[in-house]
């Protein structure tokens, strides 16, 4: 594998995430130099039409309407897995038994069980040459991957506090259908997975360390929506037909500790009137802090504790130059970059690793981790914010300078 001069990519679901990352893999070596070639080979999908309009719009070179026609083609080492939750651990596992390298969507799956099988499976697969990664994308924001760089160098000191969320608003509307992404069978969770994944992911990141504990409180505020004749996760159609029942979370809050002996918070919902992708993380350390918003997402804000307190204060960072993580391969200096642009990092560093015979980061194991907290804050929930331990199955995570745990 290690030896592939052309890495061959079939990509399982064409929607939104879909539709992401066929611009990463499109984009990645028009502004990266690859040590080798990505071809888009083959897009899987259930809808023949679909999925053949599918493929001509977003760069593919072929349609298949079967995601196991993936496994069989010689011409596709990667399966890149954007399908809904519910059909992450059969592709994932399939695939990484089949020896295709593997890109997996977050959360990693809908349950711990299906997390800790896909987990097993990518060591099984580590041990063969063949590599996974769980595409949490935020990590490769430049700002957020100079926030990690600080940390790493000590320039906050020891980690005290911990803020992090995630706020949105495309729910508020109790006339918003009931789509995918709000039906527990599908979708694993709600705003605590969908989202929370997300900013558990990146404090743990951000800061090097793990959550071990938590106290949360779930709740969904609109029960019932209505029902419509089809929808994507975020989009729907027009055509709808009685109600069903939300089985979801709208929104989810808890506190943490994390191993070395840090505070979090953490919020995540889906009815933040007025937010739109609100993703913020503020770390405070004994010497330092730092502030990010992902809607002014090139800027990091950085306090100094170390400076006089004459002129001290937050400066603001416009992450854009080109010794900031990633950004040198863009534009020039003050030309900010996109939402996009994160899922191109993402594939330029696991096309690297691949290539180099690394193990990409986050692993499955990372992913499984992040599962467990999850699991955690639901089980909190259920007992009305009992405080509840982050189970440890033992299996070994990437550290986030690249050694071992």
């Amino acid at each position: 594998m290690a030896d592939l001069k052309t890495l061959g990519v079939g990509m399982v679901g064409y929607s939104f995430m879909g539709a992401a990352h066929s611009q990463a893999w499109r984009n990645a070596a028009r502004f990266f130099d690859l040590p080798m070639r990505t071809d888009m080979v083959a897009v899987a999908g259930r809808n023949g039409d679909a999925v053949t309009a599918a493929a001509a719009r977003l760069g593919w070179a072929a349609a298949e309407t079967d995601w196991k026609q993936l496994l069989t083609r010689d011409d596709v080492h990667l399966v890149d897995v954007c399908a809904p939750g519910d059909a992450h651990a059969e592709i994932a596992i399939a695939a990484l038994d089949a020896d295709k390298h593997v890109l997996c969507e977050k959360p990693l799956a809908n349950t711990v069980a299906e997390a800790a099988a896909m987990a097993e499976a990518a060591a099984r697969a580590q041990r063969r040459g063949v590599r996974s990664m769980v595409g949490f994308n935020y990590r490769r924001v430049p700002a957020i991957a100079l926030a990690r760089q600080l940390v790493e160098q000590g320039r906050l000191g020891e980690i005290r506090h911990v803020r992090a969320q995630y706020l949105q608003d495309w729910i508020v509307d109790p006339q918003f259908p009931l789509v995918w992404r709000l039906q527990k069978d599908r979708a694993g969770s709600g705003a605590l997975g969908d989202l929370g994944a997300h900013i558990v992911d990146l404090a743990q990141y951000v800061t090097g360390e793990r959550v071990t504990g938590v106290s949360g409180l779930i709740e969904t505020f609109i029960k019932q929506r209505p029902l419509s004749a089809s929808s994507s996760g975020l989009l729907s159609a027009e055509g709808s037909e009685g109600t069903g029942e939300v089985t979801v979370d709208d929104a989810a809050l808890f506190t943490a500790r994390f191993a070395g002996g840090a505070l979090g918070s953490f919020e995540s919902t889906r009815f933040a009137t007025g937010r739109k992708n609100a993703l913020r993380l503020e770390v405070n350390g004994a010497l330092g802090s730092l502030a990010f918003d992902f809607e002014a997402m090139n800027e990091l804000h950085f306090y100094d504790g170390t400076e006089d307190a004459t002129t001290a204060g937050f400066r603001r960072i416009y992450v854009t130059e080109p010794t900031h993580p990633y950004a040198g391969a863009w534009w020039p200096p003050g030309h900010g970059l996109g939402y996009e642009h994160s899922f191109t990092h993402e594939v330029v560093d696991l096309v690297r690793d691949i290539a180099e015979g690394r193990d990409p980061q986050p692993s499955f194991a990372d992913g499984l981790q992040v599962q467990q907290v999850l699991a955690a804050v639901e089980a909190s929930a259920a007992e009305d914010g009992r405080w509840t331990e982050v189970a440890d199955d033992g299996l070994p995570t990437t550290t986030y300078d690249g050694g071992q745990k």
